[in-house]
């Protein structure tokens, strides 16, 4: 129950957080499009609280924000989005659960194939919610949104979260560490 309750909160405080950091962007769409600010607490809240609670949190945020603030537009963007966040939690956090190693190596493995499992996801929402209004989605805005014009915000990402985990696990809030249990360290 206590563990459920500090998910709860913590996930709770990352999506206000995701709420809030695109503000720093300036609302200028070409500058968070560029530094994905909203892709670093739904990260974390994967990593953090689990793969359950990064789903969650990364499917509403983008939702939340285009309803209260219209930005992102609700169609397509913010829906794509939100299947795109969702995977990036639900990947990151599931990944990294099953993680032999709980450390910075098994951290960028997880936050790497959740990157490019939510781009795919990404990919796939444009195509079927393009589709449905008559528009097309082209490997080449696949390409540009999905790699080239976020290449600073995957910099800050793989720069960021890592810091913060390390952070985090010298505080005690978060720990690095062998996956496996005392009882199966003794089995050899």
């Amino acid at each position: 129950m206590k563990k459920t309750t500090k998910n709860l909160t913590l996930s709770a405080m990352f999506a206000a957080i995701g709420f809030v950091l695109p503000f720093f962007t300036g609302q200028i769409p070409q500058i968070g499009k560029m530094l994905l600010p909203m892709h670093i607490p739904v990260f974390l809240c994967g990593l953090i609280c689990g793969w359950q609670y990064g789903a969650v949190v990364g499917f509403l945020l983008p939702l939340m924000r285009s309803v209260v603030f219209s930005v992102p537009v609700l169609f397509p963007t913010a829906i794509a989005m939100a299947f795109e966040l969702a995977a990036y939690g639900l990947f990151s956090g599931l990944f990294y659960e099953h993680s032999r190693w709980r450390c910075v190596i098994a951290l960028y493995r997880a936050m790497i194939a959740a990157m490019i499992a939510g781009r795919l996801v990404w990919a796939a929402a444009q195509i079927i919610l393009l589709g449905m209004s008559g528009g097309r989605f082209t490997g080449q805005m696949f390409i540009a949104g999905a790699f080239l014009n976020a290449i600073p915000g995957i910099i800050i990402q793989l720069t960021l979260i890592p810091a913060i985990m390390v952070g985090l696990n010298r505080t005690g809030l978060v720990h690095f560490h062998d996956a496996k249990t005392p009882a199966e360290k003794s089995k050899g």
